[in-house]
Formats: C-alpha cells, sequence, structure tokens
C-alpha cells in the first residue's frame, strides 16, 4: 500500500465520490455533467447547466488491465447512491508528486491486487459533481496496461472484490459509459497492434 490513504478517490468529508462516469453521465451521488474524450453520451440525470470555472477541481487516473481477452475489473466496498453495487475499472486520486500514469499503476496494484505494465493513453472522462454544497470538477485519466503478475484476490480492503472479465462483457457491464467507452478503445488498441504485428 503506498502512502496514500486507503479509500482516497472515493471522496472526502463521509460522503462518496462519483467514480468516473461518461462525459454527460450521471455520477454515483450527485447529478453531474461530463464526458469522456470523444463521447457525446449522456446520462438520464445529466444536468444541463455548466459548471462553474474557476472551482475546485479533482484529477484522478485509473487501468484497462488486459490478460489475454480479459479485463481487470472491482466492486468498491461503497455503493453507488442508490444502494447497488458498483463494477469499476481501478482508479484513484493522484497523489503530490505523481504523474497520471504512476497513479493509474499504483491505483490498479491496490484496487485489482496486480502489478501491469502501461502501454498507452485511452484517454479522460470529465465531469462536475456536488459534494459538501460545492460543485467539484473532476477528470480521470485512464491508460491501457499489460498484465504482468499478480493474484486479484490480493486487493486492499476499499474493495469487495477484484476480478478478470472478458472485455467483450465488461463494455456491456461496467456501471459508468466512460469506463465501458475505455475499455472498447482498449480493446480496439490492441486489435490494432495485432494488425501491425502480422
Amino acid at each position: 500500500m503506498s502512502s496514500r490513504r486507503r479509500g482516497a478517490g472515493r471522496g472526502k468529508g463521509g460522503k462518496a465520490e462519483p467514480k468516473a462516469p461518461a462525459k454527460g453521465s450521471a455520477a454515483k451521488g450527485s447529478p453531474a455533467k461530463g464526458s469522456a474524450k470523444g463521447s457525446a453520451a449522456r446520462g438520464s440525470k445529466a444536468r444541463r447547466s455548466s459548471a462553474p470555472k474557476g472551482g475546485p477541481r479533482e484529477v484522478s487516473a485509473g487501468g484497462v488491465v488486459v490478460r489475454d481477452s480479459e479485463v481487470a475489473v472491482i466492486v468498491p466496498t461503497r455503493r453507488a447512491a442508490d444502494g447497488s453495487r458498483v463494477l469499476s475499472l481501478p482508479k484513484g486520486h493522484v497523489d503530490p508528486g505523481e504523474t497520471p500514469v504512476q497513479a493509474a499503476e499504483r491505483e490498479v496494484r491496490e484496487e485489482a491486487g496486480v502489478e501491469a505494465e502501461p502501454v498507452s493513453e485511452l484517454g479522460e472522462s470529465r465531469y462536475w459533481y456536488r459534494r459538501d454544497g460545492r460543485t467539484i470538477g473532476k477528470s480521470v485519466h485512464f491508460y491501457l496496461f499489460r498484465y504482468r503478475r499478480g493474484k486479484t484476490d490480493d486487493h486492499d480492503d476499499e474493495v469487495e472484490e477484484a476480478r478478470w472479465m472478458p472485455l467483450k462483457e465488461a463494455e456491456k457491464k461496467l456501471t459508468y459509459p466512460a469506463e465501458r467507452e475505455m475499455v472498447t478503445r482498449a480493446r480496439e488498441r490492441l486489435k490494432e497492434g495485432e494488425r501491425k504485428d502480422r
């Protein structure tokens, strides 16, 4: 475990922080507006107004860790606003002195229990949410990782379950549209790499 507090990336002050919904999709906890770069998807609870400029901002990073045709996914212990379980990619705050890709690699190790090698950047999800009466802008940088070693049951205590899931299944079952899109981008990136290797 790094010097990061367990649970960073999940909000402070006892309130859940939304985790990487698609641009325009609803965030966990509060309605939000945002998008995944390159996506125009809108969530049913998305607000139409813009978040105030110059307000507080948070930066997180996460990883799409691929092993053969599978991706590492997690179920955080913290539930969605409606009490349902969340199925997501490992991600969390960028700590001081870290680059986003370093943070993503650390979060993969802590939340999914595996070590992985970064391959390429996949994109960024941007949205905003309300916490303690404040509007907070959020961006999450996602990276494609190649699995190296480790077991998914070696995750930290902020994660209820970590497991491998087929890429195509994750494209449909991950809770947040932006994360489903990142898995799609990862699969397409891998296909491009296979074509170039031929």
